[in-house]
């Protein structure tokens, strides 16, 4: 699995935890493994001005996915077809005080981002109800596993 991570924002982050868990969740939702995902992360003014081309909406944001290819969970006996998956934007500024709200570690913040980004690049939503349910259902068990069952509760929506 190819997992490029870009860090542009001047934060300190632990970009081995990232790929580490970006290529948990590609096993974990039967990912082919040559698929390709790229985790970018950028600054306040950065994350603003994405947020404002391309959702529309003011100030900078947490996390935003671009999905490439629309690839979709596979199962044990189908793995997706490889592919570019797309890119997740963090903004570790947004995530350190959302961290601070929390009351959990921005490292922790940005793995339940990078999983939120994930699972939306694999097609997961959150806009109704019952899809919400899903997805942070699903973001709660791919975190809880990897962290070895301490997840940090979820601060996006």
């Amino acid at each position: 699995m190819s997992v490029e991570v870009n860090n542009e924002s001047g934060f300190q982050v632990d970009e081995t935890l990232l790929v580490r868990l970006a290529n948990f969740i590609f096993e974990a939702m039967f990912v082919h493994p040559e698929a390709e995902l790229s985790i970018i992360l950028v600054d306040t003014a950065a994350m603003e001005k994405l947020h404002v081309e391309w959702m529309d909406e003011p100030g900078p944001t947490d996390v935003l996915s671009f999905p490439m290819d629309e690839l979709r969970p596979g199962t044990a006996g189908r793995v997706t077809p490889a592919g570019l998956l797309g890119d997740v934007v963090l903004c570790p500024e947004v995530a350190e005080s959302q961290a601070g709200t929390a009351g959990h570690s921005t490292a922790e913040e940005l793995l339940l981002l990078t999983t939120h980004g994930v699972l939306h690049l694999l097609g997961f939503d959150h806009v109704e109800p019952d899809e919400e349910k899903e997805m942070f259902g699903l973001q709660r068990q791919l975190l809880s596993e990897f962290l070895g069952g301490n997840a940090p509760q979820e601060t996006t929506a």
